[in-house]
């Protein structure tokens, strides 16, 4: 019994974070890749990002809903959320 727990245990680690809305002040990575991989991980589909006005801008849809996001890329701090 103990072994089946055990590899239960395992596949419930290994799927995907429940999705989960960025904020304000999380915590993203300072370059475009780590954005991206953020948001990922967080269940969005990033849909282009590009470097902006000395920040970085991911466009990204959660649950049918656009957002674009904001990072300060020397923080790498969430400045700004909107919703499209």
């Amino acid at each position: 019994p103990m072994r089946k727990f055990l590899i239960a245990a395992t596949m419930v680690l290994a799927l995907p974070a429940f999705a989960a809305e960025v904020a304000k002040d999380a915590e993203l990575g300072t370059t475009m890749e780590e954005v991206k991989a953020s948001l990922v991980e967080m269940g969005y589909e990033v849909r282009k990002m590009k470097m902006e006005d000395g920040k970085i801008e991911a466009y990204a849809v959660l649950d049918a809903k656009l957002s674009e996001v904001f990072v300060d890329p020397a923080t790498g701090l969430v400045t700004k959320i909107v919703d499209k």
